[in-house]
């Protein structure tokens, strides 16, 4: 039996059962082709449409499609580890419930504490770039925007969070349907962006492929200078090799939002066989389309034409409208404007939705409130669902998000990093577990996963690793004055205990013999 500390585990036969408990059980709806469009969803963002053309003109050149390459290549490997575990635990919570299986209820909770600041912050800063976009539809980013005295009330954003909130409440299977019509959209007008461009292309925009390496520009010192330099003591460098490494770190965050899919494992239909098909899917789709951008991009322009500076770019950031509007192809901004506005979209209703499964399986194992964990006749979490709205709506109206962006990223790692231990963890203390999907040439592939996540860790900045430490210290807080005393499985091992204690005390109490009858 499972020790009664922080390290008790929640056996994977115990964390299914829990989800046919009446009053918290989750509607099975979803199936492979739902999973991948939520995939998609949450993947193809804004960030296809502007960090590409930046990253190509200042860090790595033409061989921005190589660096997503490689960043897809380290996605996958971590896909791979939850593909297998979201097959073996078909339970809500991701991350979360798959460390309650293998590294106990601490290990668990701190994980659990970490995806809550990863999609609730992730689904507010996306939020308020929906309301960036559609501002500049209005005619300028500030059209969104309330000075009601001293605050600025960002209205877009409450009202993306506000109908996001309702189509959540109402059901997951609605979710997937509007997901689905918008992502349509988004695609599409990814896809016009790279038949358009093809014609425009010049193959001697594609060379060097990779360039010379130069000094970086500006370097930065102290808590933010990335934790690798503050290590080493080595400075950036703008292309290059090192330029294609430091460019495959800024692009992974493109591909983050892919495990929220995990979340989804306990309204799965068939689970074992929809959640890897699922979750590996909607990565090859998204990197087929990252990479058909970045070539068309870098061969529309050269990569110089793209830097911060240049006449082309002027003082601010390149887009990928930039390269459009070099080759006189005005209406492309509008198109990129609208895919930018439907991939946001959906970036925010899959992120939400995440963040309700954890926060449901946390509640449903006491590390929250319980009463949390009620769903409605359709099988909905309608309290969660009002509470992440209410709690992202203040986020994403009132608060500047800022450099807190990185915040996401070092969580999203994190977690990455545990769910590839975790798949090594439970093959060896769980080999008889059924699995729909197994992680093949193991422990190769986990361990490569753990390195790739934890070379782009160093990469993230001092000042993201201390407020990333400062939240994780306040998770440890939270758990010992609550979760601790709270948690479901705690309180079933206590009172267990107890009765084997008092069973032992009543054996160990010498009875009475009877004496015989006198005759």
């Amino acid at each position: 039996m499972p020790g009664v500390g922080i390290w008790r585990t929640k056996s994977v036969e115990q964390s299914i059962a829990d989800t046919d408990d009446p009053c918290s059980k989750l509607k099975r709806e979803l199936t492979a082709k739902d999973l991948t469009v939520f995939g998609v969803a949450v993947v193809v963002g804004a960030g296809i449409f502007t960090l590409t053309a930046r990253t190509a003109g200042n860090v790595a050149g033409p061989s921005i499609s190589l660096a997503f390459v490689l960043a897809a290549i380290t996605c996958g490997l971590a896909a791979l580890c939850y593909a297998e575990f979201a097959s073996t635990v078909p339970v809500a919570g991701s991350a979360y419930t798959f460390s309650y299986a293998t590294f106990g209820e601490f290990v668990a909770w701190i994980i659990g504490w970490d995806l809550i600041l990863e999609f609730a912050l992730a689904s507010a800063v996306v939020a308020k770039g929906w309301s960036m976009y559609l501002g500049g539809m209005l005619g300028g980013s500030d059209h969104t925007t309330m000075h009601l005295g001293p605050l600025a009330f960002d209205w877009g954003a409450l009202v993306i969070v506000g109908a996001i909130t309702v189509v959540l409440a109402v059901g997951t299977k609605v979710s997937s349907r509007v997901s689905a019509v918008v992502t349509a959209i988004k695609v599409a007008v990814v896809l016009l962006v790279i038949v358009v461009g093809i014609f425009y292309i010049n193959k001697s925009n594609y060379s060097p492929y990779i360039p010379p390496a130069e000094e970086a520009q500006t370097t930065a010192t102290g808590v933010h200078q990335s934790l690798f330099s503050a290590l080493t003591g080595a400075g950036g460098s703008t292309y290059g090799w090192y330029g294609l490494l430091a460019a495959a770190s800024l692009v992974f965050f493109a591909f983050i939002g892919f495990d929220v899919v995990a979340t989804t494992a306990e309204e799965t239909k068939n689970p074992q066989k929809a959640l890897p098909r699922g979750i590996l899917a909607s990565l090859a789709i998204v990197t087929v389309l990252y990479v058909g951008v970045t070539l068309v991009l870098t061969g529309m322009v050269k990569y110089t034409d793209l830097r911060s500076g240049s006449p082309l770019v002027g003082d601010g950031s390149a887009t990928l409208a930039t390269a459009f509007e070099a080759h006189g192809i005005t209406w492309a901004e509008m198109a990129i404007n609208i895919g930018g506005l439907a991939g946001l979209t959906t970036v925010v209703m899959v992120m939400m939705l995440g963040q309700t499964r954890v926060l449901f399986a946390m509640s449903r194992d006491g590390l929250m409130p319980k009463k949390l964990a009620t769903t409605n006749h359709k099988g909905v979490p309608v309290r969660i669902t009002l509470v992440v709205g209410g709690i992202v709506a203040v986020l994403a109206a009132v608060f500047p998000m800022g450099v807190l962006e990185e915040m996401v990223n070092i969580g999203t790692l994190f977690a990455f990093v545990l769910v590839c231990i975790g798949v090594m963890v439970l093959r060896r203390i769980r080999p008889d577990l059924p699995r729909g999907f197994r992680v093949p040439l193991v422990p190769l592939v986990p361990i490569l996963a753990v390195l790739a996540c934890g070379w782009l860790m160093l990469n993230l900045s001092v000042e993201t690793w201390i407020r990333f430490v400062a939240w994780m210290a306040l998770g440890v807080l939270v758990y010992f004055a609550y979760g601790r005393r709270k948690s479901v499985l705690g309180q079933r091992l206590r009172a267990e205990q107890q009765q084997w204690t008092e069973k032992i005390a009543q054996d160990s109490v010498p009875r009475e013999v009877p004496q015989p009858e006198p005759v």
